[in-house]
């Protein structure tokens, strides 16, 4: 699929030296190969940050988590009015 992105002449000038020292006639293949490392960090991070979330399961006492509850309830309350 073709799109358009905004790119300093710097990245730019950058990006096609790669790519001519690769034999590659434009940066396109560098730019999915830089976006594929990029989307799997992220989703290596937000896995991350997953199970950090679910070790937290029973580290509150239920009278802990109804007050907490309780709260974020009364915060929703007020935002909204």
């Amino acid at each position: 699929m073709r799109t358009t992105i905004e790119l300093s002449n710097e990245k730019r000038a950058k990006l096609l030296a790669i790519a001519a020292r690769r034999g590659l006639r434009g940066y396109s293949q560098l730019i999915n190969e830089a976006l594929d490392f990029y989307l799997a960090l992220e989703e290596k991070k937000m896995a991350g940050e997953l199970e950090e979330v679910l070790l937290l399961a029973g580290v509150l006492t239920e009278a802990e988590a109804a007050e907490m509850e309780r709260k974020i309830e009364e915060v929703w309350r007020r935002w909204q009015s």
